[in-house]
C-alpha cells in the first residue's frame, strides 16, 4: 500500500509518503507524473530498498537513484521534468492557480533508471497540490492603467499588501501571489508587459504605473498599511528595487535573483530616467547541444561608464531581503547583491539580509516547484542555461521561502 499525505494540500507544504507491505530489502522505484495545463506531462523517479519491515518512509529512507539520491521528503516533485516524447526545457508552473495539480505517486516493482520501461505497478496514489487555499479571494484587476490579479487571504484582515512581479517573460503569473494569500498577505500579482492592454514587448517602462498599483493597494479596505511590501524576480526583482528606493509607501523589497542596475528598458519616472543596461549577443555562447548561455552578455553594472544605470538604492527608508543562487548562469546576480551591499554601506546603510545559496541557479520560486536548469525563453524562443543544481535549488526554495514571509511579516506587521 501506498500513502500520500496530505491527499490534498498547499502545494508549498511537504507530503509525508509511506509505502507498506513489500518484502524486506524489497527494490523498488517510485514514480511522480503530471500533466500541466496544456497537457505536457512531466515525470520523475527514484530508486529505494524497504526496509526490514517491508516499510518505506521517503522523510526518513534514502534514494540509492534515479532522479536524484539521499533523503529527500520531496525529492519526487522537485525533480519533475518533460517526459520523454515531451518538447524539453518546458517549466511545469501553473498558468491557472484556481485548479489543483494533480500528482499520481507510483510504486514499481524493481530499479527502472529514468527513461526507461518501469516495472509492474504495486501500488499508485494521487496527490492534489492546491495553489489557491479554500477562502482565498483572487479579483481581476482594471484599476486605471493598473492590471492584474489581487489574491485576499479568508477572514476580515486588515493584511500585509504585497506587490509580486516576474521577469522578462511578461504576461501574468499568479502562483506566488496565490501562495502569499494562502499565508496571510494581500497579494497583488502585477503584469508590467504583454498582457491585455498592457504594451507586447518591454520597450521603455513608466514608474507611475507602479506607483499606480502601490497606491491601488495601499487604499484597499483589507490592507493593513501604511507602507507595502514588493517581491520580484530578475527583471521584477530590479523594478522591487526601484519601487523601494522612489516610492515611500514601499517599505520592503525582496529582490530574487535581481541586478543593481536598470536593465533593457529604459525606466522614467517624471523627469528623470535611467537607462536600461544592454546584452551584447557577441558574448553568448551557444553549448553543443544549442543550449545558450548568456551569463557574460550583460553591460557590466561596475563599470563607470553604466553608472547612470545604477539605482540609486541607497535613498530607500525600507528594508532589502537580497536572494541570489550563486551559480545564477542567467547573469552574475551574487555580483550584483554584492554591489548593492557596498553601495548601501558606503551609505552607512545596514538596511539589507543577503540569503546566498550555492548550488542554486536563477529563479528561486516557492518550495517545490519543479527545477528545471534550462529553459525555453519566451522571448528569444532558444532555450536558456538558468544554472543550479536540482538538490541545492530545492534546498534553496525551500528555505528562502521561509525567510521571505519572516521578512515581510517583520516589516509590514
Amino acid at each position: 500500500s501506498l500513502a500520500v499525505s496530505p491527499a490534498a494540500g498547499p502545494a508549498d507544504e511537504r507530503v509525508e509518503t509511506r509505502v507498506a507491505g513489500l518484502s524486506p530489502g524489497q527494490p523498488v522505484t517510485l514514480r511522480a507524473v503530471a500533466a500541466d495545463d496544456r497537457g505536457c506531462l512531466f515525470q520523475s523517479c527514484a530508486h529505494y530498498r524497504a526496509d526490514s519491515r517491508g516499510e518505506l518512509h521517503l522523510g526518513t529512507d534514502a534514494s540509492h537513484g534515479g532522479d536524484y539520491t539521499g533523503v529527500e521528503p520531496m525529492g519526487l516533485f522537485w525533480s519533475l521534468a518533460p517526459a520523454g516524447m515531451e518538447k524539453p526545457y518546458q517549466r511545469l508552473v501553473p498558468r491557472s492557480t484556481g485548479a489543483p495539480m494533480k500528482v499520481e505517486v507510483l510504486v514499481h516493482q524493481g530499479h527502472s533508471p529514468p527513461g526507461a520501461l518501469p516495472g509492474p505497478v504495486v501500488a499508485k496514489a494521487e496527490v492534489q497540490r492546491l495553489f489557491t487555499a479554500p477562502g482565498v479571494r483572487r479579483i481581476r484587476l482594471k484599476e486605471g492603467v493598473v492590471r492584474g490579479s489581487l489574491f485576499l487571504p479568508p477572514g476580515d484582515g486588515p493584511f500585509p499588501g504585497v506587490i509580486d512581479m516576474y521577469g522578462d517573460e511578461g504576461g501574468l503569473i499568479e502562483f506566488r501571489s496565490s501562495l502569499l494569500a494562502t499565508h496571510g498577505f494581500a497579494a497583488l500579482s502585477l503584469p508590467y508587459f504583454d498582457f491585455e492592454d498592457l504594451p507586447r514587448v518591454m520597450k521603455a517602462l513608466k514608474l507611475e504605473y507602479f506607483e499606480e498599483a502601490v497606491r491601488f493597494l495601499q487604499r484597499h479596505p483589507k490592507v493593513k498599511g501604511p507602507g507595502v511590501g514588493v517581491i520580484g524576480t530578475g527583471k521584477g526583482a530590479e523594478l522591487a528595487l526601484s519601487m523601494i528606493t522612489f516610492l515611500p509607501e514601499v517599505v520592503a523589497a525582496v529582490s530574487i535573483s535581481g541586478c543593481s542596475s536598470n536593465t533593457v528598458a529604459d525606466l522614467h519616472y517624471g523627469e528623470m530616467t535611467l537607462p536600461g543596461l544592454r546584452f551584447d549577443m557577441n558574448k553568448v555562447s551557444i553549448s553543443d547541444t544549442g543550449v545558450f548561455d548568456i551569463s557574460e552578455a550583460l553591460d557590466d553594472p561596475a563599470n563607470p561608464a553604466n553608472s547612470p544605470s545604477v539605482i540609486p538604492i541607497e535613498k530607500a527608508e525600507g528594508h532589502f531581503l537580497l536572494v541570489v543562487g550563486e551559480d545564477d548562469r542567467m547573469w552574475k546576480s551574487p555580483l550584483y547583491a554584492e554591489l548593492a551591499i557596498r553601495r548601501l554601506r558606503q551609505h552607512g546603510k545596514e538596511n539589507f539580509e543577503l540569503l546566498s545559496y550555492p548550488g542554486a541557479g536563477h529563479r528561486i520560486d516557492p518550495p517545490s516547484t519543479p527545477f528545471c536548469q534550462v529553459a525555453l525563453d519566451r522571448v528569444l524562443k532558444v532555450p536558456v542555461l538558468g544554472g543550479g543544481e536540482s538538490k541545492a535549488h530545492a534546498h534553496a526554495q525551500e528555505h528562502s521561502w521561509g525567510k521571505i514571509q519572516e521578512f515581510l511579516h517583520l516589516h509590514l506587521g
